[in-house]
């Protein structure tokens, strides 16, 4: 590693690479660090909304995905205990797995001139005697520990972000409720789009991806989870899915690979800028998994902060974040407590969608001649 950077990103997912992918298009020299390569899974609901695949496009990355076999999702069926809701999409969204689209992220980060280093723990942010960040201490496994200095220092290393830590970042938002959710991947014959079903006291979902499969996901309430995990998670996953989804069945003995568990955690928003650091993604805004929203936050949250430095403020990357995550922040927070019935489920689920309509018109706002497009 040089010592010196314009910036330096800790954490080398989507919202780290995306990150340093755009800052090296503005023409900043940027450091990404992580401690394992994304090819390596990790937990996701895969699904991009709009403004995910309104940013990928522009950044000239949604033709890797499509290439990738990621299958286009053209409608949407809500499906209620008193019937389904089928709305058709007039663009196709997509729901990559994140061993396609982090990777494509992090190689068109390489191509626009990031230098990245994988197998890296970061063990502090270094400080002036201002108090300022000014970089972070690194060490490469296998040899000793190095500073590396930078202008800005970018958390971008999840939910439990060391970055946010040692920066003192504080909560702004802290939520109460949250979903816990069991999934795994099933054979999908014809991925016709997104589906999502939702019963008082239970939601699931099945969600097309690469390889031919289906995220198929079951969520009930985090304490509920707590409670049922001790039969297992197949258990857990059946009779989370029977209640939510009558009918629908995916036998244990067709599915791909072994079924994961996330055990919930309330929504949490962060300050994301300080003297010499910023956050980005899950690590400044967390929001319940519910929403499917995550990873178009951390693509929106790189736009945004990426835009500040370039051209304006700090205060203009927290502002807007907060204006654009809080609405849709609240209602998830309503979703995830399960405490709705048909009636209130299916208003909630409309105010999340008109939630993330100013998201949209936000970045198809943005002039990212100089940032964003691919050269």
């Amino acid at each position: 590693m040089n010592r010196e950077y314009d910036a330096v990103v800790v954490g080398a997912r989507c919202a780290g690479s995306a990150t340093a992918l755009l800052m090296a298009r503005a023409g900043l020299r940027v450091l990404l660090l992580d401690r394992v390569h994304p090819t390596r899974d990790t937990l996701s609901t895969h699904a991009l909304m709009r403004a995910g695949v309104l940013q990928l496009d522009r950044w000239g990355l949604l033709d890797r995905i499509v290439a990738a076999g990621t299958p286009a999702v053209t409608g949407t069926t809500f499906h209620y205990a008193d019937g389904a809701e089928h709305v058709a999409l007039a663009a196709p969204l997509y729901a990559p797995r994140r061993t396609v689209l982090d990777p494509i992220l992090l190689d068109a980060a390489l191509e626009a001139g990031v230098e990245a280093r994988l197998g890296v723990d970061v063990s502090a942010v270094t400080r002036a005697d201002t108090g300022r960040v000014t970089g972070v201490r690194a060490t490469v496994r296998g040899g000793a520990e190095q500073a590396v200095r930078a202008g800005l220092t970018i958390g971008a290393d999840g939910l439990r972000s060391a970055v946010a830590r040692a920066v003192g970042a504080r909560p702004t938002f802290e939520g109460a409720a949250a979903s816990a959710f069991v999934f795994g991947y099933w054979p999908l014959d014809r991925p016709d789009g997104y589906h999502w079903y939702y019963r008082p006291g239970a939601a699931a979902g099945v969600i097309p991806t690469n390889d031919g499969l289906a995220c198929v996901w079951a969520g009930l309430p985090a304490a509920e989870f707590a409670t049922g995990r001790r039969a297992g998670l197949e258990r857990v996953f059946a009779d989370v899915l029977a209640q939510a989804a009558p009918g629908v069945d995916f036998p244990a003995g067709e599915r791909v690979g072994p079924l994961r568990g996330f055990p919930g955690m309330p929504a949490r928003l962060r300050r994301p800028v300080g003297d010499g650091w910023a956050l980005v993604g899950d690590a400044g805004s967390f929001k319940d998994p519910l929403t499917a929203h995550g990873i178009t936050d951390a693509l929106r949250d790189a736009e945004l902060l990426t835009r500040a430095v370039v051209g304006g403020t700090p205060a203009d990357y927290a502002d807007t974040r907060d204006a654009l995550t809080l609405p849709l922040l609240r209602v998830a927070e309503e979703i995830a407590a399960y405490r709705w019935d048909t009636p209130r489920v299916k208003d909630l689920l409309r105010a999340e969608s008109a939630a993330m309509k100013p998201e949209v018109a936000a970045l198809r706002a943005l002039d990212l001649a100089n940032v964003g497009r691919a050269a």
